[in-house]
């Protein structure tokens, strides 16, 4: 995403303002450097920043809030030194990642996520928000646009408020979905469609009064964990992929987006996600939106598996299901399988391939 600070390179296709790393125009796909004169040789060696080391797995409190290792003092992301009590790293003098630039969540023992700035970034415009109870976890993730001004803070309000609806159907909720897997699967499609547009709401609140063209945006999905169905929702191109441990794994989503769309039309995967309009979304959540209906469609989750709700920080490195169970189940291996230490990992994964955008990584284990 990027960030709040002005850049005076714009896209050549939209006009659109552009990051200085970004690679395509976040509002119409166009690569940069197309006809602006400008070299973007991404692939030589030495094109690329240090990549921060990764951070050691987080610990939640109740709350998920991040708690800071044994003896109190936060560890720098950087270079692993401690950080002081003036926010600074009193190793490599970097400061401390917010609490928006980086935080964990972890409901219960079997669900968890990480959401973080990445690398490239200023600021982090991607959200999450997390909920288990017994049988039943939700899990909302949301990109916001990042050429749109305040996206950061209409993302986080928007996964908050798709969780209050979503949590109004769970066990200990108001409106609790009960009955056949027929009944509850329709009534969790149908929860998900009001928390979409309950957090199409909330993104609008977070900036009143703004111009439709200047309004922030973002992208929405999520997945409800019923016992063993799983019913997923979502608007844009953040995903939803089912991981089980034996069977084939399932991307349960698609893209609205550029990419989506060629995918759609038998391009494989490859070439589309490529191509030059593959991040140009195409439905999103925003006063400018035309449409705020979430798709959705469930699945039977029979056995022990992943279900891995993610932005396009982490796919864009890894996207085939396939590839993403196996990069999973390594991790979750060497995590002991809990769901937020394996986040966490994923996480840094991402950032170690270069970190060019938020990125987010939730994670439900179940059977």
């Amino acid at each position: 995403m990027v960030s709040g600070t002005t850049s005076a390179v714009t896209c050549t296709g939209c006009g659109g303002a552009l990051h200085p790393d970004d690679r395509f125009c976040e509002a119409c796909g166009t690569p940069v450097g197309a006809g602006t004169g400008r070299d973007r040789p991404d692939d030589e060696a030495g094109s690329l920043p240090p990549v921060p080391a990764p951070p050691a797995a987080k610990v939640a409190d109740e709350d998920g809030d991040d708690v800071p290792p044994a003896g109190g003092a936060p560890v720098c992301r950087a270079c692993g030194g401690r950080v002081a009590t003036d926010g600074y790293c009193e190793e490599c003098g970097t400061p401390a990642a917010s609490e928006r630039d980086h935080f964990a969540q972890s409901p219960s023992s079997w669900v968890g996520g990480v959401c973080d700035r990445g690398v490239r970034h200023a600021r982090n415009e991607d959200a999450m928000a997390l909920a288990a109870s017994g049988g039943f976890a939700a899990l909302v993730v949301c990109d916001g646009v990042s050429t749109a001004p305040g996206s950061d803070v209409a993302s986080l309000a928007a996964a908050g408020a798709a969780l209050d609806v979503l949590v109004a159907g769970g066990p200990e909720g108001a409106a609790r979905v009960t009955g056949t897997v027929a009944a509850r699967q329709a009534a969790w499609s149908s929860l998900l469609g009001r928390a979409a547009v309950a957090a199409d709401d909330a993104v609008a609140a977070s900036a009143p009064g703004a111009e439709p063209e200047h309004a922030p945006s973002c992208t929405f999905v999520a997945a409800v964990v019923d016992d063993a169905l799983l019913v997923v929702g979502w608007l844009g191109d953040s995903r939803v992929y089912w991981l089980p441990d034996d069977g084939t794994p399932e991307q349960l989503t698609a893209d609205d987006s550029g990419a989506g769309e060629l995918m759609a039309r038998g391009v494989p995967r490859a070439a589309a996600e490529a191509s030059p309009q593959a991040h140009a979304i195409t439905r999103w959540l925003g006063p400018d939106a035309e449409d705020v209906t979430a798709r959705t469609t469930a699945a039977t989750v029979d056995g022990p598996g992943w279900v891995l709700v993610c932005s396009d920080g982490l796919w864009n490195y890894c996207s085939p299901a396939p590839d993403v169970a196996l990069l999973v189940r390594e991790h979750a291996a060497a995590a002991g399988a809990d769901p937020t230490a394996t986040a966490a990992a994923l996480v840094a994964w991402a950032n170690a391939q270069g970190g060019r955008d938020n990125v987010t990584a939730a994670l439900a284990r179940v059977g």
